[in-house]
């Protein structure tokens, strides 16, 4: 089959590679769409030791079951592989379960790639009338889901649900309109890039700016910069929540003075649990988090070019979608 591989610091080659050979209780699924995440960008960057190369990269994915009782199904791939018996799993924390793994990460190959084999329990069967490139949003959408979900179960009831989210690459846009569909207050992403501001405003439904003042309840970070914390340390109301997401830059930014003066709590959150992946799919198959018709979609042959687009900051649009099936130039 033909995979985007990760070769080297700043290097992709479209190439051949061995098909994957699904394990017990694993099914095969051809790939109809796969995201280009940030974490993808660190790893092509060189930043992510996790995901040394060679590697097929990619976990944001959507496609169709090959073989076996749920052939033809279309699919929203869970990339989480978890235990499912710790104490982490059997409470329905998957996502802090010690024995996880995720597609594109050793020893699983991800989904830039024509297939990739997944465990069965990890699928979310697609609505024929949602498009491929749009079911491949599942999992940024559900990282956000689950981000806003803490944030606001922490927020003390006397507050009011206001919230800025500081980013606006997928997550960021994931996490305001998860927040729109729980019921949330006033929200604004903050977004230094004009290009992307824009495209934001006009195709995203979402309030977005390039500086915010004063202070608000819930604070997420979508970008996890020293850089971004402050601005977070700074954006929190006394009493308020920061829920950091981003993994941008390991340390420096936060204000730990004031946040233990004025009774702040922080948040880390990574990924999402299965409840949320699939309360995730439910809202966006029923139209709660909008249209969902943002993304960029490019060839899988063009993922090189892809990549060096979004380093140099030129791509607009929130989430570039490689289609394994459309041909490149």
């Amino acid at each position: 089959m033909k995979a985007l591989v990760y070769t080297g610091t700043e290097t992709l080659a479209y190439r051949d590679v061995p098909d994957p050979a699904p394990g017990r209780g694993e099914v095969l699924v051809r790939v109809e769409s796969a995201g280009v995440c940030g974490s993808d960008m660190h790893a092509f960057l060189g930043h992510d030791s996790r995901r040394p190369a060679p590697l097929i990269l990619g976990h944001e994915a959507a496609g169709v079951v090959i073989g076996g009782p749920q052939h033809g199904a279309r699919v929203a791939i869970n990339p989480l592989v978890t235990c499912g018996s710790c104490p982490a799993c059997a409470s329905g924390r998957e996502n802090l379960c010690d024995a996880r793994q995720i597609i594109s990460m050793p020893p699983r190959e991800g989904a830039f790639a024509e297939r990739v084999a997944v465990p069965g329990r990890n699928l979310v069967t697609v609505p024929g009338d949602v498009p491929p490139e749009i079911a491949a949003l599942a999992e940024p959408l559900a990282v956000g889901w689950h981000a806003v979900r803490l944030g606001l179960e922490a927020l003390h009831p006397s507050e009011d649900r206001r919230a800025v989210v500081i980013g606006g690459g997928a997550i960021g846009l994931a996490a305001a309109l998860a927040l729109k569909a729980m019921g949330s207050g006033e929200t604004v992403i903050v977004e230094p890039n004009a290009l992307r501001r824009a495209y934001l405003r006009d195709r995203c439904d979402v309030r977005v700016a390039g500086a915010t003042r004063g202070q608000f309840p819930l604070v997420i970070d979508a970008v996890g910069l020293a850089e971004t914390r402050a601005v977070a340390s700074a954006r929190v109301k006394p009493g308020g929540v920061i829920v950091h997401i981003g993994l941008g830059q390991d340390t420096g930014g936060l204000d730990l003075r004031r946040m233990t003066l004025q009774e702040i709590t922080f948040i880390g959150t990574y990924t999402y649990t299965a409840q949320d992946f699939r309360d995730t799919a439910g809202a966006m198959f029923d139209g709660r988090l909008g249209v969902l018709d943002w993304a960029e979609t490019r060839p899988l042959s063009d993922g090189a070019a892809a990549f060096r687009d979004i380093r140099a900051g030129r791509v607009a649009a929130p989430k570039i979608i490689l289609r394994p099936d459309i041909q490149g130039d």
